[in-house]
């Protein structure tokens, strides 16, 4: 049988937006698992904010894709983090950072801390970032390279910050607004699909033989990258419109479907 790689996201894809992860969903997972698929999660989330997903979900093995694709990963439960890095791409984020801040001079900073959380410029709202946070100065907060960082403000929108990026161009690094005003910078040409495209290489397994399911604006190159993908029914337009298929909401288990149709 040919192998099959399927990339997953995992907020509003496997992980309901209260935290909680269905049974049926848990079921489908375990089955397509045990049918030898290879399951790689995809997440804009730090190491540190996906581990406990990949352990909640008894993952012994495989790949994960982080940081919007900054950072690879391989689970191994017999380290001391249960994971060995195998990728890291960074940046420098003080020219994109400086150019948004003129634009929202009281927008919040998160630049992501590889293992541990954010350095930020002041506190999140809570339980928006995982790990630890420490807040330091601006200059603190662009002087070494990074992973990912995000730029947050609560009380705009995402069409605000989509007209924001337009304007200030951000040509040097890669991007994608979230749901809320929440914007998300990684290095240039990083994006969830060129690391899974990586992974597909290292697995040996054929481009006709990937399948992605997302819900978000990270989740767009992903959807464009596999064969066959799969955006969640409640998934913004622009999101719908990138996949093969649409399947049915987070409240309706849509990837449970998905999943089912690869036994």
């Amino acid at each position: 049988m040919t192998p099959t790689l399927v990339a997953l996201d995992v907020d509003g894809t496997i992980v309901h937006f209260d935290g909680a992860v269905a049974p049926v969903v848990r079921q489908a997972l375990d089955q397509v698992r045990a049918a030898g698929v290879h399951i790689v999660l995809a997440t804009g989330r730090s190491v540190a904010a996906v581990m406990p997903v990949v352990e909640d979900l008894g993952l012994v093995d495989g790949y994960v894709v982080c940081s919007n694709g900054a950072v690879t990963c391989q689970i191994d439960p017999a380290s001391t983090d249960g994971y060995r890095l195998l990728d890291v791409v960074t940046f420098d984020p003080g020219p994109a950072v400086r150019a948004l801040t003129v634009e929202i001079p009281d927008a919040l900073i998160a630049v992501e801390d590889l293992t541990r959380g954010s350095r930020v410029s002041a506190p999140f709202p809570p339980d928006e970032l995982a790990g630890e946070h420490v807040v330091v100065g601006f200059d603190d907060l662009v002087s070494r390279p990074a992973t990912r960082v995000v730029i947050r403000d609560p009380g705009s929108t995402p069409e605000v910050f989509h007209d924001i990026v337009q304007r200030v161009g951000l040509h040097e690094v890669s991007y994608a607004v979230g749901w809320s005003a929440w914007l998300d910078l990684t290095p240039a040409g990083v994006s969830k699909a060129s690391a899974l495209e990586n992974i597909r290489q290292r697995l040996g397994v054929e481009p006709y033989a990937t399948v992605a399911v997302g819900d978000g604006g990270n989740d767009v190159e992903m959807l464009r990258w596999a064969a066959r993908g799969v955006a969640m029914g409640h998934a913004a337009a622009n999101v719908r419109e990138a996949a093969d298929e649409v399947t049915a909401t987070i409240d309706d288990d849509g990837l449970v479907p998905v999943l089912r149709s690869l036994l």
